[in-house]
């Protein structure tokens, strides 16, 4: 994880971005074609200002963008650093002093409740970065810059976007923000497992299950039982009923005198 917080936070915290407009004057010797802009993280927009010719003599105006984003991107590069410095902190204790983590559940429980803060804050500052980049694309859209110069205002005066910033390392920058707060999210599981919440659980199903199975197991042994119509079942093999009647008649001997 520690090497997606860094792209994170070097993707955005890394960012410079241009853009240039022209403003071509009726008076030729006035216009200006190649107008760069530069801007950078923090995305002070607000800060970030240029010279146009105004159009009218040899004057010009100084124009400033729209905007002040560094909230958010600072939120996001500061969420990053700080998941990357306990990411790595967390590596050194899990190898070298892993016994020392297991000897009681301070450990797995304090890793288990900053893993549940990161996850979380990765999902703000992911979120709340990815509407400022929208809304920095808009501010430092040369279509939208030249309304902001007067001398592009008068129709007999004619501006355009020479180009625009490029977006890929801030589209980037989002990306692995959602990814990171995935692979947090995702570790909660792995680190509630070594907490005593965790194990207590276990032990409680563990024992439910033993003594449900204990019952089960217990059945009652009958050697045998007489039904009502006096025939006697053993261990589930059924004899036949013994039946004695009294035959009436003389008895005779074999020897009579």
């Amino acid at each position: 994880m520690e090497l997606f917080a860094i792209f994170a936070f070097a993707t955005c915290g890394g960012y410079s971005g241009q853009l240039q407009v022209s403003v071509d004057c009726m008076e030729k010797a006035r216009s200006n074609l190649g107008i760069g802009i530069d801007f950078a993280y923090p995305f002070r927009l607000h800060q970030v200002s240029f010279e146009a010719p105004a159009c009218e003599g040899i004057r010009t105006e100084r124009v400033f963008l729209i905007g002040d984003y560094s909230s958010s991107a600072e939120f996001f590069v500061t969420i990053a650093v700080f998941a990357f410095l306990y990411s790595l902190m967390a590596t050194i204790v899990y190898i070298f002093f892993q016994n020392k983590y297991r000897e009681n559940n301070r450990g797995p429980l304090v890793d288990f409740i900053v893993t549940v803060v990161f996850s979380f804050m990765w999902l703000v500052s992911s979120s709340a970065w990815a509407k400022a980049l929208s809304d920095v694309k808009m501010a430092t859209d040369p279509d939208d810059v030249q309304l902001l110069i007067s001398a592009c205002k008068v129709q007999t005066n004619k501006c355009g976007s020479v180009y625009g910033p490029r977006w890929s390392g801030l589209n980037t920058s989002v990306v692995f923000g959602f990814l990171n707060f995935v692979l947090w999210a995702g570790n909660i599981w792995f680190v509630f497992k070594e907490t005593g919440w965790h194990k207590g659980a276990s032990r409680s199903a563990g024992g439910a299950s033993e003594k449900q199975s204990g019952a089960f197991n217990q059945q009652p042994f009958n050697q045998g039982s007489f039904d009502q119509s006096g025939s006697y079942n053993t261990q589930g093999n059924l004899s036949q009923p013994s039946e004695y009647s009294q035959v009436g008649g003389p008895t005779s001997y074999s020897n009579q005198m």
